[in-house]
């Protein structure tokens, strides 16, 4: 649990890394998502239109991010203004390592803020989102 008294800013926080994406994956997101687009779930498709296959939904790398803020703040902080932009693809046993980098700690009327600066990336210099977020302490 991240507590705020011991947040400096540039620290690197402890990573979420993630299994190897799987095609299964694929398929149970895009019945989750309702993002049925066959470039997430068909390798012919996918081939037939000048990919080596599949690719992940760019909104469930979003959602590992997430996830990482969420268990982040655990009980003693709430996010805010969690924003991803994407970088390159995601495919199926890519490992996601998520990270994040403390930008700024502050207190504004009497309540306490960390700035996040977020990493998805699927091998050391290779990402594939990076974000922001600012997790309020409780």
């Amino acid at each position: 649990m991240l507590q705020f008294k011991n947040l400096r800013e540039g620290q690197r926080l402890a990573p979420l890394v993630k299994p190897p994406v799987t095609k299964v994956q694929l398929v149970k997101y895009a019945g989750a998502s309702g993002d049925f687009n066959p470039l997430h779930t068909d390798d012919a498709f996918a081939q037939s239109i000048g990919m080596p296959g599949v690719i992940a939904h760019g909104m469930l790398v979003m959602g590992f991010l997430g996830q990482y803020v969420m268990e982040l703040a655990g009980t003693s902080a709430t996010p805010t203004n969690f924003k991803m932009r994407f970088g390159s693809m995601t495919r199926p046993g890519d490992e996601i390592s998520c990270s994040a980098i403390v930008k700024k700690v502050y207190e504004e009327k009497a309540r306490q803020f960390v700035n996040l600066e977020l990493y998805a990336e699927k091998a050391p210099g290779k990402v594939v989102g990076v974000g922001t977020a600012t997790l309020q302490m409780m």
